[in-house]
């Protein structure tokens, strides 16, 4: 699983909470001009892999040092519905301060998480990794691919130094050329470091056959249906990781599987994944009272 630094997770609270807070909460300003002692809990309002906690946890203490917290479910867990997350005890002013940014945390990062999680429990069964791709919230590359990791899924390059991935518009620069394809995987071998894995995306079973010419290490089957990439798998023969992707959902992803792929890559994972349902729910804490003896 990866692991997301400290610093980025600051980093992107920071950036949360200037965003939301420029000149402060004027609503809340305007109603209370004195501490109000409160409690909030934040409750799962639907089965869900925990992701955000700690972002979540930063939002509040950057708010304000004092308030109390209680975690009770980490970044990784699962929660049942109506789970608590967290708990905080302090001033509401601040709760309602950081109330959207935490929110916005857990909810998107745990929705991430979550689908992650049924797209690999859907190839269970067969020896294939589900991957993330780039299709990410410019600033929030780092915290998604964590989100993803945390569901059980496997992160992709996380940017374009990372490894050669020749796509469609990298071929068609070269398509005044013989064998575009197996041209390209050849001047990349050529001119790229060793230890940088080298992808094709093609589309054709003609594509595959000059891929392998070429002698990429992966291979990506780009918006095949399931008995193509089976075809597709039975010519390359193990010479090249295969690796399926383009209109990959959780109604075909197992057929992908079942077809052969090595790897099935998602977008979906970071740019659609649905929030998931998580609620904050606020109380006046009031002073305990002492009996008298």
């Amino acid at each position: 699983m990866a692991t997301l630094p400290a610093a980025e997770i600051r980093r992107a609270v920071r950036q949360g909470l200037e965003e939301d807070l420029p000149h402060g909460d004027a609503t809340t300003t305007s109603l209370f001009p004195a501490p109000v002692p409160a409690r909030a809990e934040i409750l799962a309002q639907q089965p869900l892999v925990v992701a955000g906690m700690a972002a979540a946890v930063q939002t509040f203490l950057m708010v304000d040092p004092s308030l109390r917290i209680t975690v009770s479910t980490r970044d990784g867990d699962r929660a049942k519905n109506n789970d608590l997350l967290l708990r905080i005890e302090g001033d509401g002013r601040s709760i309602l301060q950081a109330e959207r940014v935490a929110l916005n945390f857990l909810q998107h990062l745990s929705g991430i998480a979550t689908l992650t999680q049924r797209f690999c429990h859907a190839v269970r069964d067969y020896p294939v990794r589900i991957l993330d791709t780039r299709k990410t919230l410019p600033g929030w590359r780092a915290l998604q691919k964590w989100a993803v990791s945390l569901g059980g899924g496997i992160n992709h390059r996380r940017s374009l130094s990372d490894g050669i991935l020749i796509k469609d518009n990298h071929l068609a620069l070269l398509r005044d050329h013989r064998r575009p394809v197996e041209r390209a995987c050849r001047s990349a071998s050529t001119r790229s470091s060793h230890t940088l894995p080298i992808i094709v995306e093609v589309e054709s079973l003609a594509e595959v056959r000059q891929a392998l010419a070429g002698k990429p290490d992966i291979i990506l089957l780009d918006n095949m249906v399931p008995d193509m990439v089976r075809r597709a798998v039975a010519i390359i023969k193990k010479r090249a990781l295969v690796e399926v992707s383009g209109g990959i959902t959780l109604k075909n992803v197992r057929a992908m599987a079942a077809a052969g792929a090595d790897r099935i890559s998602i977008g979906a994972l970071t740019h659609s994944a649905p929030a998931a349902t998580i609620s904050l729910a606020m109380t006046l804490a009031r002073p305990s009272r002492r009996r008298r003896s």
